[in-house]
């Protein structure tokens, strides 16, 4: 027991809800259908009604109680066997996969909405042909049963569909989200006429019940008196000779109206027409008239719910006293008609008001929705831009918390921007203390050399100064001790260039980037600070950087130069580390056009970058060179690229055979 309770959980609460609701609904209908449907007053749920039909009201009510409670129970079993099916995932989701769980989720969505078209259309069928064989009849009560049933079933099952829905909610909410994938795509628009569609058209029904049954019971009251006082006509006349007579005078009365007709009924209890034709009427209308006619001033009623009535009154004919009645219809086709064009007519404008009430609201929460899309997909979305109110109410609420975040939003991206120029200052600095060995190296060479040219040029000097007034010192001799004194300052001039550069490399890494700072420089300019700075890391690691431009040495570059030197350096860095013995290796610098942008490739045959980093490269801050790294990562270097230069980065890697990143800047 214990097993199954824990099994079918979800389907008994929600039974049992439905089975509390099922028994307001029975209180309703056990006194709302006898008004409705105009029932005769002391006929129904008395020994009246269980003479004719060997059942009372109640019964016939528990009856039809059970019948919608057992249809409810079939389509909640029917339509929740995934629940079961998939118990223990709503328990433990963690063991099964995307695509299960989306498919839970999607049944859990859509089957409130299943549910309430079944729970309508089965019930709206099955009741009013129950209704039809337990009365025996399958006039006019018929429908007005079927439209009852519908309006009170549309509003029961409603509530069943929010109370189905916030049950299903409380299971998605444990259910974990990461994607859409398979979960069927529906639309507000559709969900608001869904909900309020079927209420509107229960309370048109209901009003539409309501107005019939009112001009039905006037007409009934209006139609009785009319016919009561005909009848007295036949009961003051002085005394009829025989039945003939009696029909004879009844042709008098115009009763072309209202499909009524005269009647009389005989010793033998056989009732005929004017014309003298056998006529039947029902056992109802039969019982009713022997029984309760003469308590209720000579009405009779044809059946529970048909607008067909009687009054009947005794005359004297020979002597003897024969009752004689008129028999008459309440509601007519035309009157049905009409009612059928005007509910019709009223339902269609209403239904293009709902229509244009639910674009109205959709409209104003599109707005919202939309601008958080360009928010979240278009990087150069004007932050600043605020919504205007356009209502009073929980729209609005919607827009100004819109606008609340907006701002903040903005507060954090600039919190961001300054928290970036901070990091990456800090990763720069520790990059160059990275390169302060290297420099340091670069520089004692060309330092030394300038050294040992002064003391060259010293020599010479105290060479030429000794040869100043010695007779053996001919011209040929000065210009070349000039000569060589030429040939020191040559070697000094190269020296100090190539310290320039270093001291030029080295002073852009330092000094501070802005995002307004934008300058040109060429391909060339790039490669030849980025050969400076990684001269003495590539020399350390025995790797030889090969360069390929492909003719783009002048091609043109819009912004930073020291950002996008950083960027590279980091790349080459990274390309480094991906070597387990990085001896005689070599990494590719290559650079290609397509007229629109250029793209610099570094190209590694290292070991390739593990699955797990792949992901996280472009979207966390992560470097792929552990403590040897400069800090700056390739979540770093991709937002350079990005908020810099208006570019993109992209890669490609094989594990055991290298790695490819490319940088695409556009070129104006």
């Amino acid at each position: 027991m214990k097993t199954f309770l824990k099994k079918y959980n979800i389907q008994l609460k929600l039974l049992l809800g439905y089975a509390i609701g099922l028994i307001f609904l029975g209180i309703i209908y056990y006194f709302l259908l006898p008004f409705i449907l105009n029932y005769p007053a002391g006929t129904y749920g008395t020994k009246f009604q269980y003479e004719l039909e060997q059942a009372n009201y109640l019964s016939q009510i528990i009856l039809i109680a059970f019948v919608m409670f057992a249809i409810f129970a079939i389509t909640t079993f029917y339509k929740t066997h995934f629940l079961v099916k998939f118990h223990d995932l709503i328990e433990n989701p963690k063991k099964y996969t995307l695509k299960e769980i989306n498919f839970v989720k999607d049944k859990l969505i859509s089957t409130p909405y299943s549910l309430f078209i079944l729970n309508i259309i089965i019930p709206s069928i099955v009741l009013p042909v129950l209704h039809a064989i337990t009365i025996k009849q399958l006039e006019m009560t018929t429908l007005k049963i079927f439209l009852l049933v519908v309006t009170l079933m549309t509003s029961y099952v409603t509530a069943l569909f929010i109370y189905t829905n916030s049950v299903f909610k409380n299971i998605l909410l444990n259910l974990p989200f990461d994607d859409t994938t398979g979960i069927k795509r529906s639309s507000l628009k559709k969900r608001v006429i869904f909900n309020i569609l079927p209420l509107f058209l229960a309370s048109v029904l209901f009003t539409a019940l309501l107005g019939y049954t009112k001009v039905a019971k006037e007409t009934g009251n209006s139609l009785f008196h009319t016919y009561k006082d005909k009848l007295d006509y036949f009961c003051n006349y002085e005394q009829f000779n025989n039945i003939s007579d009696l029909l004879a005078e009844s042709k008098k009365f115009n009763l072309s109206e209202n499909e009524s007709f005269f009647f009389v009924r005989t010793s033998n209890g056989d009732f005929y027409n004017c014309d003298g034709q056998k006529i039947h009427f029902s056992d109802f209308f039969i019982k009713y008239l022997n029984e309760m006619s003469e308590s209720n001033e000579g009405r009779v009623y044809e059946y529970y719910g048909i607008d067909k009535q009687g009054v009947v009154s005794t005359c004297i004919v020979n002597g003897a006293p024969v009752t004689i009645g008129f028999y008459y219809t309440i509601i007519t086709q035309d009157s049905l008609t009409y009612f059928g064009i005007a509910f019709l007519l009223l339902f269609i404008m209403n239904l293009i008001v709902l229509i244009l009430f639910a674009n109205s609201i959709i409209d104003d929460i599109k707005t919202v929705s939309n601008r958080f899309s360009e928010i979240a997909e278009n990087e150069n979305s004007n932050l600043g831009e605020t919504l205007s109110l356009t209502s009073n109410d929980e729209i609005s609420d919607l827009t100004i918390a819109f606008n609340k975040i907006q701002d903040m939003t903005v507060q954090y991206v600039e919190q961001i921007k300054d928290n970036q120029d901070m990091l990456m200052e800090k990763e720069r600095l520790a990059s160059l203390g990275q390169m302060i060995g290297g420099i340091s190296h670069n520089l004692k060479t060309p330092i030394m050399s300038i050294a040992g040219a002064a003391e060259g040029l010293t020599d010479l000097i105290n060479e030429y100064d000794s040869s100043i007034g010695d007779k053996d010192v001919t011209n040929e001799d000065h210009h070349a001790i000039a000569n060589d004194m030429k040939d020191w300052v040559d070697k000094i001039h190269s020296y100090t260039a190539y310290m320039s550069d270093i001291i030029t490399a080295v002073k852009g890494q330092a000094v501070a980037l802005s995002e307004a700072e934008q300058e040109v420089f060429t391909v060339d300019e790039l490669v030849k600070r980025v050969d400076i700075l990684m001269k003495h890391d590539l020399k350390n690691n025995h790797l030889q950087l090969n360069v390929n431009l492909n003719g783009l040495e002048s091609t043109q570059i819009h912004g930073n130069v020291n950002s996008l030197v950083q960027v590279v350096n980091n790349l080459i860095s990274n390309a480094i580390q991906s070597y387990d013995d990085p001896s005689g290796k070599s990494i590719e610098l290559e650079t290609k056009s397509d007229n629109k942008n250029i793209t610099i490739s570094i190209i590694d045959h290292g070991s390739g970058i593990p699955k797990d980093v792949q992901e996280k490269l472009f979207k966390s801050m992560i470097t792929t060179k552990g403590k040897n790294g400069t800090g700056l990562g390739m979540f770093m270097s991709y937002s350079t690229i990005k908020g810099h230069f208006n570019g993109d980065m992209n890669f490609t890697t094989e594990i055991g055979k290298g790695t490819t990143f490319n940088i695409v800047l556009p070129v104006r």
